[in-house]
């Protein structure tokens, strides 16, 4: 069966690409239809956590007199990489005019891996951690690379998965003092986020959480990370076989992820757990996820255990056994 691997190629690039705008078009319709579920994100108060170190800082600790560049990112993103050599020179460029800040998505990430990066780019713009993934959430985070563009009344104007020439444009009109007005605004409201958590603040719910593309995107970069994947993929329906009265949920990442992908997974796997998106990654911040794949037993909302290691399916068997 063919995966769908949406950035292996330049075609695929596009592709998700075109996929992301056709995704802001469908959202500004919602929007328009149900102005209650959305709002202007409090972008400057998420806490990130500066690298190397841990000191917690955000937005608002910028220069507020410049406008913002954030590129969200990850290590083992492919095209986050690529770009990153267009981002350090656009810095070089730009930085004494613009707040630049690289903010990597803090999942599946180790600080070797992250100064790795850092070290063979050299980039010498400031770099944080989204550690609670609430970043993401406010900016309306879909894929990686993205970047944003905040003006100096610290309003998104606009945000690209591209290094293009329309990037530098916009950034060479923030950077020459324009203040441009506000994009529509992709996030959920406060009610809108409660209203995703609700089914499982009540009630004793067995969440296995992953990601359509962590077994084949991750092969070369994290061979680790691929076959933990797999190997959780493929005993999860034993699983909820041998603990039939708990309700199971399966939860995929939204990032890079659409019902097509969804429906390719499920048919590779042969799922008989029901999976869901976890559309602007409300699940993966509520319940604090930055590793997959894990399975979480929750209680009226709280994690009371947490498996990350699949590799010995009879441990694992035990483990839920012993709850």
């Amino acid at each position: 069966m063919q995966q769908t691997k949406i950035f292996t190629t330049t075609a695929g690039r596009a592709l998700f690409a075109l996929f992301a705008l056709l995704l802001m078009s469908l959202s500004g319709l919602a929007s328009a239809a149900e102005p209650a579920y959305r709002e202007v994100p409090a972008y400057r108060t998420v806490p990130l956590q500066a690298f190397p170190g841990d000191k917690v800082s955000n937005l608002t600790s910028l220069d507020a007199s410049k406008p913002v560049y954030i590129k969200m990112w990850a290590t083992w993103c492919q095209p986050c990489m690529q770009q990153m050599p267009h981002f350090q020179k656009l810095y070089q460029q730009f930085g004494d005019k613009v707040n630049f800040v690289a903010v990597n998505i803090d999942i599946n990430e180790a600080p070797e891996d992250i100064r790795q990066v850092v070290n063979k780019f050299g980039l010498t713009m400031p770099v944080w951690r989204d550690v609670e993934g609430k970043l993401a959430v406010q900016l309306g985070l879909v894929g990686t690379p993205f970047s944003v563009l905040l003006n100096t009344a610290g309003e998104q104007v606009y945000s690209t998965h591209e290094s293009d020439q329309a990037l530098d444009g916009f950034l060479a009109r923030l950077a020459q003092g324009q203040q441009l007005p506000p994009a529509s605004s992709e996030t959920l409201s406060a009610a809108a986020q409660q209203q995703r958590l609700q089914p499982f603040l009540t009630g004793e719910h067995y969440l296995f959480i992953s990601a359509t593309w962590c077994d084949w995107y991750l092969k070369e970069s994290r061979p680790v990370m691929s076959a933990q994947c797999q190997q959780a993929q493929q005993q999860l329906n034993a699983l909820a076989a041998k603990f039939p009265k708990v309700r199971w949920t399966g939860v995929v990442n939204h990032l890079w992820t659409d019902d097509k992908a969804l429906a390719e997974f499920n048919t590779l796997y042969k799922m008989q757990v029901p999976f869901q998106i976890d559309h602007h990654g409300v699940l993966f911040q509520h319940f604090n996820v930055r590793q997959i794949p894990v399975l979480l037993k929750v209680a009226n909302g709280k994690v009371l255990q947490e498996i990350t290691d699949f590799s010995n399916p009879a441990q694992v068997m035990s483990q839920l056994a012993a709850r």
